[in-house]
């Protein structure tokens, strides 16, 4: 009888701790499961995303040696991708590859000022006025002998690919841009704007300041996160993002370029005299006659336009979309298919 509960009591204790494995391995991979739904997600939205585009390029154009992305077949048709301040060219690092799969070739600059671009001279002006930073692309595409491209861009770099539109159409065969027409001049700026509008601008009057600039250059990793805060307020990005990107506004001209840019926009520095005459063209804010996809997010916190006021700048075809689902100024990374079909769909326009 007692060999019968000897023997009785071992099984249990052996069944007990099979249970209790079994309980653990169910536990973990439950938590495994969890996780790696948690990371879909995360993926999806690109909060986490750790893409990259591997090597970049550089070349000699203009007064810059600029450093770009280069993604996609050598002999598609071109797509040209502008980021604006403070982000860089990881804006589109989820574009790019849509559109390469697509058959394009896409160049991804870092505009002056930011990333591995530099001067050539040390005697150039830091210049951040609207017409250098468009005469900037025209000669990185002489650069790369490409003779016409289809824009895809947002903040600065949609104010790029307007004026390229604008003032060089042969070399533009299209353009998505975040924000609509972006086109201005210091006079334009001269006029007070509603106290809310004069609000949303609080950075630019800092920034004329020495005050602004002495803070900018001290904490410009701080001052451009509280500006993706701020610009995207519904966007989740983590620190690996966005310090993947504040990389960029290291480079040792971007102060300098950034408050001239902000400055002479309020007419409170000049520009280059050589760039006067395309300046007063576009004081004149002609119209864009090249097919035009412009986009919005639901969720920009960035000063903006309303689209009704800008539609009649495009007249040719045309298209304005607004992304649903908490979008931000960062439209290309925050919803990076929508970005690429519109760029897809205004290249087939």
């Amino acid at each position: 009888m007692s060999d019968q509960i000897n023997s009785r009591r071992r099984f249990l204790r052996i069944a007990a701790v099979g249970i209790g494995a079994m309980e653990m391995s169910l536990s973990g991979l439950v938590r495994a499961q969890s996780n790696q739904s948690a990371q879909g997600a995360i993926a999806a939205n690109g909060a986490t995303s750790n893409a990259s585009f591997g090597q970049i390029k550089q070349i000699n154009a203009g007064t810059l040696n600029v450093g770009y992305a280069d993604v996609g077949p050598e002999n598609g048709p071109v797509v040209i991708l502008l980021h604006g301040w403070p982000y860089d060219i990881h804006s589109f690092v989820e574009v790019a590859p849509i559109l390469a799969a697509a058959g394009y070739r896409v160049i991804v600059p870092y505009l002056r000022g930011y990333g591995s671009t530099r001067f050539l001279s040390g005697k150039t002006m830091r210049n951040g006025q609207q017409a250098v930073v468009a005469v900037d692309i025209i000669a990185l595409m002489d650069a790369l002998k490409i003779q016409k491209a289809v824009f895809g861009a947002f903040d600065w770099g949609a104010r790029t690919a307007n004026i390229i539109a604008a003032l060089w159409p042969e070399r533009c065969a299209g353009q998505v841009s975040v924000s609509g027409y972006l086109i201005g001049s210091p006079q334009a700026n001269k006029a007070p704007l509603p106290p809310k509008a004069e609000f949303a601008w609080w950075y630019q009057f800092y920034f004329a300041t020495e005050r602004g600039r002495l803070g900018y250059e001290a904490n410009r990793h701080d001052f451009s996160k509280l500006i993706w805060q701020l610009a995207s307020p519904k966007w989740s990005f983590d620190d690996a993002t966005y310090d993947r990107s504040a990389e960029a506004f290291n480079n040792p001209d971007h102060v300098a370029v950034v408050i001239h840019n902000y400055r002479w926009r309020l007419g409170l520095v000049k520009g280059e005299s050589q760039y006067d005459a395309l300046e007063k063209r576009l004081a004149a804010a002609p119209v864009i006659t090249v097919p035009t996809i412009t986009m919005e997010g639901d969720a920009n916190g960035a000063p903006h336009p309303d689209p009704a006021a800008y539609a009649k700048k495009f007249t040719g075809k045309y298209q304005h979309r607004t992304i649903d689902g908490g979008i931000g100024h960062n439209l290309p990374q925050e919803a990076p298919k929508a970005f690429a079909d519109a760029v897809i769909d205004v290249a087939r326009m």
